[in-house]
This record gives structure tokens, C-alpha cells and sequence, in this order.
């Protein structure tokens, strides 16, 4: 949820810092801070609000330099975004100072035997109970800062990234974690701390991911010491060399990431099948497949697994899945998934889909699947990540960085990944003909340049979405594979315009909310010429009856919703099971035109965070 960034080395840390937490801010935006350590003194300023803030207080308040430091950029969980509730936070002493994300569940009990020992609080917050957690087995154990850490996570439930510094030794910083990312950025007699590689990208090809439950202590002109915390065991750390460039973090020109990633679509999607997908000669090459097909094809069902999103994306890939490959499948919130006591065999595959590959309920699902003896097909789109490393096998989507917290790229690769995996299985099976599979790898190949047909019509969506701007509320409608878009069209316009939205099958509509209906209700009906669209053009016909504003997605040349409704947004025309890939397009900018008229922070919507990795 919280962005880290920690430095230490010969350069000023201070830039280094404010940087990386820029980069960093898509996984939390509510407060932020920052302490510098120049040799003689600690130097600490934080605040709520954003980093531009930060940086505004700090260079009026502080002096910026210190070649060891440390900073955060907060997604609230334990008391509310304002200045002292900002991390970084001191101990008693003011000689540890740590930054933390996660959530301590056990805070409460631990923050009541450390108050009757004497320590007192100055925030709300579960990390200023960590610290001076960690202060108290320092002084009561006599140990070293990286023991007392060990320690103190031993005695504490949740789930945490923490770096932490003891300022009468500032030559060493400890990190750990469990359930939140943390990488390390090995440079020349120099160190880098982040929750991802984007704050030392420039700096660093060379990076450490830290497992869950291990903790490393990291010296000045000393290699890397990293331990598992439970048993104090030592492990070999593994440095692999960063594939991303710092060119795919910036904005390229548009005027926010997530216009820029809607518009990186058509290139995400041929990367993403880019290897994979061999036309000439009929055939998709997936190794994480080939070497798990006798898995897959014994399997009595598929589970999907995921959130938001990826859950939209699963809800597509169910109808890919039975219609192509005749496997069932079932599909399910991670969050809920494991609290149900499901029932789970060595006969299910369970695929688990997550853009950033951190996602903290979809990673408990697998630990469940894992546990009753599933296979574990991972989706994700970040290399390293702990999806990538818990599940028995998995495809990346190659979509490139996603830097907006409204997911547009990782829905289109993620249903383009599911695609080919459901397409080579129904191969496998004999379930699709030889015709019918070599028609599909040529639509499939031919999505990217329709994806950049459709975002043709960007003005006048925008046109669209300056009538429908100031609407309450907003329905939306599909069938079939087209019914998850709905559900995402929808989950987009309440993310960045805060406009109340629902998604619903076009047929439920007469089940209770064509009550919503009336002149003032905008109703986006996906209507394309494949599938179901006699049936969703009379669902439009009792739309427009009871007066309602509808803008239709459809096929180029429709003509029969076009004399209905009162807009139509043209795709081009491919298969039904494709559908998706196109028909999301202009429902991703109809939201962002709409959020962009209305003043609203599109890429850091509120409350909002890229990755959720505490549930």
C-alpha cells in the first residue's frame, strides 16, 4: 500500500529520495516523509498530503543533505493522513527511526505492555508500536539493531516491509518483510531501498527481491547479509539484472499515465502474444503450459482467483475458458475466497491473476490452494514479484510498467494471456477445430491495430463525456463475454470520477434496475454484432421507452442501435471471445474524459492505491 525508498552511500541522499517517492506515489498518496542522516544529526520532516508537499515543507524546514536516508509515501491504515501519523516514525529515544508498510494486527496488545512498561505514543499509527518494539529487545537483550529487528518480527502478526536505522550507528540499515515488496538496488559501494526497482532504475541495474519472512542488514563497503527471521538461517541472496527502463515510467508526452497507458494498449497486447503466438504455423508456444499440460487437461476444474480488475479479467476468461477448451470454471474474490473454507482438491488448477503480482489476498488464496494440493498458475505482469514466486508456474503479460491505479493495460494482457492459454488447451483437447483455431490466431494477431481503430474515436467520446459529466449515477449493460466488461466499464468511472456506477448482465435489467431508469439516468449498453444482439437491441428498446440516455458501444456500420440511442461509439468487428479486448476501449475513456472534465486526480484517485498488499 505505502511507497519506501532508503538510501545509503556516497551520494546525497536527499534527491534520490524525493524521486524515488514520486515514482512510488501510485501506492499511496495521503502523507508522506522523509529523515536524513548527515553524520552529525537526524533530520526528519514529514506532512499530509503528497510528495510535491513534502519536498515544499522540507526544503523550507530541513537541511537536505545525508548520505543515508530514508522515506515514505503513506496509504493510510492505522490513523488518519496528518502530519504525525506520517511515516517516518522515532522511538522513545529518538536513536531508531523506521518506515513501514503493511498492518500489525497484534498492535493493540503489543502497544498496552510496552505503555506499562514506560513507553509512550505520540501517533495513532501500528508502526510507532513496532519501533519501539524493536527499542525495548534492543535494551532488554543487549543485542545489535538487525537481532532486536529479528526479534521483534517474531513476537508481531501482519504483514510488513520495514527499514529501519539506528542513528548512533548510521552506517548500516536494516529492511525486512513479509507480504509488502521490498527490493534492493546493489550500486558501487552503494545501496538503494524501494518497494519496487522504479526509484533506482537510473541508478542500478542490479537488484535483490527479498522472499517473504527474510530480513537483510545492509552496511557501507559490506556485502549483503540476508537471514530468515523466524530461524535466523542465512540466505544466498540472488541479484538479477532489471529488464525495465526509466523511459516506461514517465509520462511520454500525455497529460497522465493512465491516458498513456490506455494508448500503450495496442503495443501491451502484441507483447504480450509477441513468442507466444505463431500463425503461420498454427501453433501457440507457452513453455509454463507445455511443461504443466498433463495438469491442466486432468483437471476436473479451473478456479480463478483474483480482485478488482483482474477479477473482470477472470470473469472474461471464464466464458474462454468452457467455450473453447469445455473445462469448468469457477471464479472468485481472493478476498473472500479463503474465508469460505472451500473446497479445493489435488484435481484443481487454480489460476491466480494480479497486474502487480503483490496482491495481498490473492497471494493468501494461493497459499490455501498451495496447502490442499492445487496447482498454481500464476498471472501477473511484474517480473520478481511474490505471485511470480508462489505459484508452481505462470505467464507474465509483459504489458510494461502501470503506473495509473486505474488498471487499463493489465485488463487487455491479462484477457490476452488467458486467451492463448484457453486456445492451446482446446487444442490439446481437440475441442476447436483446426479452422476455427487458425481463425482465431489471426483475429487475436490483428486485435492491436483494431485497438488503434477504436481509440480513433478519443474526441468524441470526449464529446459524450462533457454531456454526461455532472450524472449522478450511471448504468451499465452487457451480455455474454460482454457482461465482465460492463462490470470493469463501470469499477473505472467510480475509481477516477467518484460517479455512482453499476455493472449489470443486460437481461437482469428488467429484474430491478430498469426501476433506476428516467430521463437523468445515462445507461453505456455494449451492443456489438456478435453475441446476443437481438437480445440486447430489445433491451435498448425498453431503455429508450422509460426515457433513459443511451450511449451505445457497437460494431462499425450498426445500424439498428444507432436509430435507438442517443450516442454510439463504434469498434471494429472481430470475434465474440475478442470482444473484450475492444469493446473496453472506450469505456476506459469515456471514465478518464469524464474524471479529467471534473477536475479529479486521475492517476491518484483518493483512497486508492496500486497495489493492496494488506487486506
Amino acid at each position: 500500500m505505502c511507497g519506501i525508498v532508503g538510501y545509503i552511500g556516497p551520494r546525497e541522499a536527499y534527491p534520490i529520495i524525493i524521486e524515488g517517492l514520486k515514482r512510488l506515489e501510485y501506492r499511496g498518496y495521503d502523507s508522506a516523509g522523509i529523515a536524513l542522516f548527515d553524520g552529525n544529526d537526524l533530520k526528519v520532516c514529514k506532512t499530509k498530503g503528497k510528495v510535491i508537499d513534502l519536498e515544499n515543507k522540507s526544503q523550507k524546514e530541513i537541511s537536505n543533505t545525508g548520505h543515508l536516508g530514508i522515506g515514505h509515501t503513506r496509504w493510510a491504515t492505522h490513523g488518519v493522513p496528518n502530519d504525525v501519523n506520517s511515516h517516518p516514525h522515532y522511538s522513545n529515544s529518538g536513536n531508531l527511526v523506521i518506515i513501514h508498510n503493511g498492518i500489525i494486527e497484534n498492535y493493540d496488545t503489543l502497544k498496552k505492555e510496552l505503555s506499562s512498561r514506560g513507553y509512550t505514543f505520540k501517533s495513532d499509527t501500528d508502526t510507532e508500536v513496532l519501533v519501539n518494539l524493536i527499542e525495548d529487545v534492543k535494551n532488554k537483550e543487549n543485542v545489535k539493531l538487525g537481532k532486536a529487528v529479528q526479534i521483534a518480527l517474531n513476537q508481531i502478526i501482519g504483514a510488513y516491509a520495514i527499514a529501519v536505522f539506528d542513528k548512533t550507528h548510521p552506517d548500516e540499515i536494516v529492511i525486512a518483510r513479509l507480504g509488502s515488496p521490498l527490493a534492493i538496488g546493489v550500486g558501487k559501494n552503494e545501496y538503494f531501498i524501494a518497494s519496487d526497482a522504479s526509484p533506482f532504475i537510473e541508478y542500478t541495474k542490479n537488484a535483490i527481491y527479498l522472499e517473504d519472512e527474510e530480513m537483510a542488514i545492509i552496511r557501507l563497503n559490506k556485502d549483503i547479509k540476508v537471514r530468515k527471521i523466524k530461524d535466523d538461517s542465512t540466505v544466498d541472496p540472488y541479484v538479477q539484472a532489471l529488464k525495465m527502463n526509466l523511459d516506461q515510467i514517465e509520462k511520454g508526452g500525455f497529460d497522465h499515465f493512465m491516458l498513456k497507458e490506455i494508448y500503450e494498449q495496442p503495443k501491451a497486447i502484441s507483447d504480450t502474444y509477441r513468442g507466444r503466438l505463431n500463425r503461420e504455423e498454427a501453433i501457440i508456444k507457452m513453455s509454463s503450459v507445455e511443461d504443466n499440460m498433463k495438469k491442466f487437461l486432468a483437471a476436473d476444474r479451473i478456479i480463478i482467483v483474483a480482485c478488482g480488475t483482474s477479477w473482470h479479467a477472470g470473469l472474461v476468461a471464464e466464458y474462454i475458458f468452457e467455450d473453447l477448451a469445455r473445462i469448468p470454471v469457477e471464479v472468485e474474490y481472493a478476498s473472500e475466497f479463503r474465508y469460505r473454507n472451500p473446497i479445493i482438491t489435488e484435481k484443481d488448477v487454480i489460476i491466480a491473476i494480479s497486474q502487480s503480482g503483490e496482491t495481498a489476498d490473492t497471494l493468501a488464496a494461493i497459499k490455501l490452494a498451495k496447502s490442499k494440493g492445487a496447482f498454481v498458475f500464476g498471472v501477473c505482469n511484474v517480473v520478481g514479484s511474490s505471485i511470480a514466486r508462489e505459484t508452481h508456474a505462470g505467464a507474465y503479460t509483459h504489458a510494461g510498467p502501470e503506473i495509473g491505479v486505474a488498471s487499463t493495460k493489465a485488463f487487455t494482457t491479462q484477457i490476452t494471456v488467458l486467451t492463448l492459454i484457453a486456445l492451446r488447451l482446446a487444442r490439446a483437447k481437440g475441442t476447436i477445430s483446426s479452422s476455427d483455431f487458425r481463425h482465431h490466431l489471426l483475429e487475436l494477431e490483428m486485435i492491436p491495430k483494431k485497438v488503434e481503430k477504436a481509440l480513433e474515436s478519443d474526441e468524441h467520446i470526449k464529446m459524450i463525456a462533457d454531456i454526461y459529466k455532472n450524472s449522478r449515477n450511471c448504468l451499465y449493460l452487457g451480455r455474454g463475454y460482454n457482461f465482465p466488461v460492463a462490470l470493469e466499464g463501470a469499477l473505472k468511472l467510480k475509481e477516477i470520477s467518484y460517479i455512482h456506477a453499476e455493472g449489470y448482465p443486460a437481461a437482469e435489467m428488467k429484474h430491478g434496475p430498469i426501476a433506476l431508469i428516467d430521463e437523468n439516468m445515462p445507461i453505456v449498453v455494449i451492443a456489438t454484432k456478435k453475441g446476443h444482439y437481438e437480445k440486447v437491441v430489445s433491451n435498448i428498446q425498453e431503455i429508450k421507452s422509460r426515457k433513459g440516455k443511451i450511449i451505445g458501444i457497437v460494431t462499425e456500420g450498426d445500424v439498428d442501435v444507432r436509430e435507438l440511442a442517443d450516442h454510439v461509439i463504434e469498434v471494429p468487428e472481430t470475434l465474440e471471445a475478442l470482444s473484450p479486448l475492444l469493446t473496453t476501449i472506450p469505456l476506459q475513456l469515456l471514465s478518464y474524459h469524464i474524471a479529467v472534465l471534473l477536475g479529479k486526480n486521475v492517476d491518484q484517485p483518493r483512497n486508492l492505491a496500486k497495489s493492496v498488499t494488506v487486506e
